[in-house]
């Protein structure tokens, strides 16, 4: 008994050894008896290619996000989203703003110092939070520069800094620890607002750091009006209407009211920017405590062999096998696929009719204005106008087209036609009085709505969207978020 308790303890010992030895993906090395795993990098390396030698797998699938390819529902090719099949209306729902003169599809990763540098929304009163989720540089920057960092002169002082120093586009150490390669969260703005929460921070479990990673940058912000420094609306909550609130009293209370004043409506307007990771947090898999990365990051095969995480971050539609089929596995894929289009089709055909109603409220307001109706009154349209465009906007602008959280969407995009047809029909008592011929004035906003779908120069569409019949309300404000 005593030689096979100890011959079952040698057995026991090697197969520790084996796992111990065998554990890590491609490249990581062991740096003590204690299993400190050490790369041989600098904490503060900042350059992708650095990382290439050390992990050529990931490196491999990282570069896969330079792919571009066109999807029902978004994809990754540089496309503006005026083009007819995609949102036409944008540039009458946000004229005033940069985004009105260019806004494109989301593209990879591997662009996003490119496509930052080419976009006609920075100009040369764009800040430091332009850059904030573009460039490996940014948490040296703002370690260096403090809080001058958020509204230092992006053209100026930021870009060529990060020139300076060997900027990558969003790449490995904005995730990983370079030395470790342990998940770490590098923009500051993250942490604060789940602290404001009250969610403790301290020692995160692995899994959430899985969430945590993609969070710090795939959120809807703001700019404080202090110092222009990246803020979370999230002290109330998630949901929409808990940003919404956040926005009316905390927001405003600090000076911020509002990301622009719209040249149609006159409204004070707020831009929704990519919510996934409040959206996700809110819907089933967030609940359920799946990770970005469960679906976003499958583990796949490599070398017909080697084990590791993707970082292709792509749709998990690409990956369905790898990404749904580990919790889905019992289940038709087929089907689950289609269901999961049928989920997106629902969303995008609301997304589109609150999209129509809320660009028709805006004229109507419009309208009231120039036909001198009472100034409290029109307050009050434009507070339902400017409802109806951030609950349609917090789907539009989210990259999922619904999926994160289709009921949370579909609820958002009801409450955002009920808000717009509340200015639609306030305004119409008040033009019926003023004796407005309202067939007239729906057939005047086909019209511009068809001169800015036929303008074939991008950047002119907004130009279209108001004439003589439907006057610029307010002077164009110079936009600063950059964002995809």
């Amino acid at each position: 008994m005593g030689r096979l308790r100890f011959g079952a303890y040698l057995f026991l010992a090697a197969m520790v050894l084996i796992i111990s030895g065998c554990g890590h993906d491609s490249g990581e090395k062991t740096a003590s008896a204690a299993g400190q795993r050490t790369t041989g990098l600098t904490e503060d390396e900042i350059s992708n290619e650095a990382f290439k030698k050390l992990f050529p797998l990931q490196y491999n699938s990282y570069k896969k996000n330079e792919k571009m390819e066109d999807t029902a529902y978004g994809g990754s090719e540089k496309r503006s989203k005026y083009e007819a099949d995609k949102e036409p209306l944008l540039p009458i729902l946000f004229n005033g703003y940069g985004f009105a003169t260019e806004y494109n599809e989301e593209r990879g990763h591997t662009y996003a110092l490119e496509d930052i540098r080419s976009i006609k929304r920075i100009t040369d009163k764009s800040v430091g939070s332009c850059y904030t989720c573009k460039s490996t540089a940014v948490p040296k920057m703002i370690e260096e520069m403090g809080e001058h960092y958020w509204g230092a002169n992006f053209n100026k002082e930021i870009w060529p800094k990060g020139e300076a120093m060997g900027h990558s586009p969003i790449g490995c150490s904005d995730c990983h620890d370079p030395k470790t390669m342990d998940l770490r969260v590098t923009r500051p703005s993250f942490f604060k607002a789940l602290k404001a929460q009250g969610v403790d921070v301290s020692n995160p479990t692995k899994n959430e750091m899985r969430s945590y990673v993609c969070g710090q940058c795939h959120v809807e912000y703001y700019f404080s009006a202090k110092n222009s420094e990246v803020t979370f609306p999230w002290t109330k909550g998630f949901k929409p209407e808990d940003m919404y609130e956040y926005y009316n009293t905390i927001a405003k209370q600090n000076g911020f009211e509002k990301d622009w004043i719209s040249n149609i409506s006159g409204t004070p307007m707020l831009k929704s920017q990519h919510p996934e990771y409040e959206t996700h947090m809110s819907g089933t898999h967030g609940k359920a405590n799946v990770s970005c990365a469960d679906c976003h990051m499958p583990y796949e095969r490599v070398d017909g062999k080697r084990k590791i995480t993707s970082h292709w971050w792509t749709s998990p539609l690409k990956t369905m096998q790898t990404s749904c089929g580990q919790c889905h596995g019992d289940r038709d894929l087929d089907k689950l696929k289609d269901r999961v289009l049928e989920i997106q089709e629902a969303n995008v055909s609301a997304l589109h009719e609150a999209q129509e109603v809320s660009t028709t409220s805006h004229y109507y307001v419009n309208k009231m204005i120039t036909s001198g109706v009472n100034k409290d009154i029109i307050k009050q349209a434009q507070e339902y106008v400017r409802q109806g465009q951030w609950y349609w906007d917090i789907v539009a602008a989210e990259n999922s087209a619904g999926f994160h959280n289709p009921q949370g969407s579909m609820d958002s995009l009801r409450i955002s036609i009920e808000q717009s047809n509340k200015a639609i029909r306030l305004a119409t008592e008040e033009l019926v009085k003023k004796g407005v011929n309202m067939d007239e004035l729906d057939k005047e906003i086909e019209k511009v709505k068809k001169a800015v779908l036929e303008e074939k120069v991008n950047e002119k569409k907004k130009d279209m969207a108001v004439n003589s019949y439907f006057p610029a309300q307010a002077p164009l404000v110079p936009a600063v978020p950059v964002k995809k």
